[in-house]
């Protein structure tokens, strides 16, 4: 039984034997508990860190990047922003951050509570809160520089990261780890599937610089134009083009691969919407080079890019199989009982 020592009274009766009646926690606490608490609030913080993703390209797409131009105010005089567009933009991105704060503060207080206790889940929720308090901090000091080129590149490359934490530590919430899972497939696809993360996020790094090489500044047209990488916009589409069909390529050997070893059904699918994406992430970055890179089709690019990284974390997650935990605590035990051990 999995329910905590207070949880526990005991009475001794006139036959000599111990009553133990185990009764049943605070609602509260017993919600804390449930593991299926913390699979939802797990996938709360993987759909966040999405959204911060998603909402810090608008900042840069839309000339927002300062139109807060303190931190963690947006003045020094005045918490709130003015009803201005820039402000408004980028004070939203900062509330973001703030509501992920809390979820994930909450996730690392049910990992400690959750009943079974998963030191594993405990370890990934709190580098969850580690990266995110970092980033945060980040986020202040690229304000106060003036959006720096350089640390907005790490800024903006760290999140994925982080966000690849949440879908892992949302997977395994749902999963038995404390027995060996079953591997699906031979282990050299299991090293592809690390190729594959590795090359995702270098295709990411080289997105990044083209959005610090291109055009969108990222503050408001009535302030002096942020410092970009010196850097030919072309100079840095290259690299990243050619990255970009070099993972297409991955994905074609990868769809090949599974279809030829005949693995389970759910990795054919994981990999065939991958393929999907990435063809569709692809074309998509042709025609936005061509338009001229307009604000909206970046942001459609930025969203392509979260679900391409949901799908290579999802692809490595489905090579080994971890049987399903159970999801609630067990109900209210009725009273045993035990005789005395002298």
């Amino acid at each position: 039984c999995a329910l905590p020592i207070w949880a526990f009274e005991e009475r001794t009766s006139k036959m000599g034997t111990v009553e133990t009646s185990v009764t049943a926690p605070h609602p509260l606490r017993r919600i804390l508990q449930a593991p299926s608490t913390f699979t939802v609030l797990a996938w709360g913080c993987a759909v966040a860190f999405a959204l911060i993703i998603i909402s810090g390209a608008a900042v840069r797409l839309t000339g927002s990047g300062l139109g807060c131009p303190d931190w963690p105010s947006c003045y020094s005089h005045h918490f709130t922003p003015e009803t201005s567009i820039h402000p408004l933009v980028e004070f939203s991105n900062r509330m973001i951050t703030g509501v992920i704060s809390v979820l994930t503060a909450l996730t690392v207080l049910c990992a400690h509570l959750r009943r079974p206790f998963r030191r594993d889940l405990a370890l990934l929720s709190w580098s969850l809160l580690g990266g995110l308090v970092a980033e945060a901090v980040l986020g202040g000091v690229v304000v106060y520089t003036k959006l720096n080129p350089y640390l907005v590149l790490v800024h903006f490359i760290i999140a994925p990261a982080f966000f690849c934490l949440a879908l892992t530590l949302a997977h395994r919430s749902t999963r038995r780890y404390d027995v060996p899972g079953v591997t699906l497939v031979p282990v050299a696809l299991r090293r592809a599937g690390g190729v594959l993360l590795g090359l995702t996020f270098t295709v990411l790094l080289a997105g990044t610089v083209v959005t610090n090489a291109g055009p969108h500044a990222g503050n408001s047209d009535g302030q002096q134009v942020a410092r970009r990488l010196p850097l030919a916009l072309r100079a840095a589409v290259e690299p990243h083009a050619a990255l970009a069909a070099v993972l297409l390529g991955l994905v074609i050997g990868l769809v090949v691969a599974v279809e030829a070893i005949g693995a389970a059904p759910r990795i054919k699918v994981v990999t065939t919407r991958l393929l999907t994406v990435v063809v569709l992430q692809g074309l998509l970055g042709v025609l936005q080079y061509a338009a001229h890179l307009p604000g909206w089709m970046v942001e459609l690019h930025i969203i392509g890019a979260v679900s391409v990284t949901v799908g290579v974390v999802r692809f490595n997650l489905e090579l080994i199989h971890h049987e399903p935990e159970p999801r609630s605590l067990p109900g209210r035990l009725e009273a045993t009982r035990t005789p005395i051990v002298a």
